[in-house]
């Protein structure tokens, strides 16, 4: 059973202030004096303008401070390296035969439609989904079931559309009839997209102006089932190749919602008061490219968004709160939430029911005219 959030209160209930924090104060105090503000940024203008000035001259700054980016190359690269080791092993979601068949579906729906198409990766795919079918009959509840009924049918599909005569196809198709996979076709398919929304633009314009950032809430549990509704929604947020390489790792523990919340720079003053709170963490073990790199923070952050729409429809607030790639707060994190070195934070986001008086930041957004370009 969860504990009651504990009431509002003052900051005596917040740990004492880490050295971190001392030495970043600090830091605030000595900036806020004009002259010491001034030769610092003169300092910095004087690097960046000549450093910053070529690639060659910008690789040797950050040869000379290599740890700004370790953390991250070091995870693009253990992150090929578990991609590969993990397709071998049992996984509850396969990340490389969701993206083939997310090719092939692609495939599917060109107009015009090849004849025959997907030769150089449909091997690679049935070779994926013969190891997803073996585990599935060794063990049904080690998976996805509707992962291995969506590839089935999209396959089934494929085979269907695609001609005979192509040896490799051919081949192909001999192999995945042979699979051994005994299932019904479920439709899980293309289809052609309904035109008509029952929601009017007025409606989502409402809906996008009524979601602020809320930072001050009522003193209550938030359900889980109201979370978990408005997971399904982030959970359509498109993402590339249809691998949604993210968790939500969500934490409702009083106790340990103001630990994790404290964390991030930016919550001082309010972090005691969140009643629970959402980390987006993104799998960098997805990807077998370094190409892909920022996939996770792109996909990441369409859920999040969408997450924090849905909670809006269900009565519930939110705030997104940043996380900055600062070595200390990421070995902190990676800590605290027993996160593998490829797993990186995307950001955070604190979820309560607003309080009655709390107030919110009016935040001017930018006119339409200066972000927006045509051709």
């Amino acid at each position: 059973m969860r504990r009651r959030v504990a009431p509002l209160s003052p900051s005596s209930t917040r740990k004492p202030s880490s050295v971190l924090n001392k030495l970043k104060n600090i830091a605030k105090d000595l900036l806020a004096i004009t002259w010491i503000r001034r030769i610092y940024e003169f300092v910095n203008r004087v690097f960046l303008e000549s450093f910053g000035s070529s690639r060659i001259l910008s690789h040797l700054y950050y040869t000379g401070s290599f740890i700004t980016f370790n953390r991250e190359q070091t995870a693009v690269l253990r992150g090929r390296r578990n991609y590969y080791r993990n397709k071998s092993r049992d996984r509850r979601t396969h990340v490389e035969l969701r993206r083939n068949v997310h090719r092939l579906e692609k495939g599917l729906i060109m107009m015009p439609r090849r004849d025959i198409f997907a030769r150089d990766y449909i091997t690679e795919t049935i070779e994926f989904y013969e190891q997803a079918v073996d585990q599935f009959s060794r063990e049904p509840e080690s998976m996805e079931r509707s992962e291995m009924e969506w590839a089935h049918d999209v396959l089934t599909d494929y085979f269907r559309t695609v001609t005979t005569g192509d040896a490799t196809v051919d081949a192909a198709r001999e192999r995945f009839e042979k699979a051994g996979h005994d299932a019904d076709f479920t439709g899980k398919v293309p289809y052609v997209k309904k035109s008509l929304s029952s929601i009017s633009y007025q409606e989502l314009d409402d809906l996008v102006m009524q979601r602020r950032s809320v930072r001050w809430f009522e003193q209550k549990p938030v359900p889980r089932e109201l979370i978990d509704q408005a997971m399904l929604i982030a959970r359509q947020a498109p993402t590339a190749c249809n691998r949604l390489p993210y968790e939500f790792r969500v934490f409702d523990d009083p106790e340990l919602v103001t630990e994790v919340a404290s964390i991030p720079f930016g919550t001082a003053g309010y972090s005691h008061n969140i009643p629970a709170v959402v980390v987006v963490v993104g799998r960098l073990e997805s990807y077998f490219s370094p190409r892909d790199r920022h996939a996770i923070y792109v996909d990441g952050s369409l859920a999040a968004m969408s997450f924090m729409l849905g909670l809006e429809t269900l009565g519930l607030s939110s705030s997104v709160i940043n996380w900055p790639d600062f070595e200390p707060l990421e070995r902190k994190m990676q800590k605290k939430l027993d996160l593998e070195l490829t797993d990186r934070v995307v950001m955070l986001i604190a979820v309560g029911y607003a309080h009655p008086e709390g107030m919110v930041p009016y935040s001017q957004k930018k006119e339409l005219d200066t972000f927006r370009r045509y051709n």
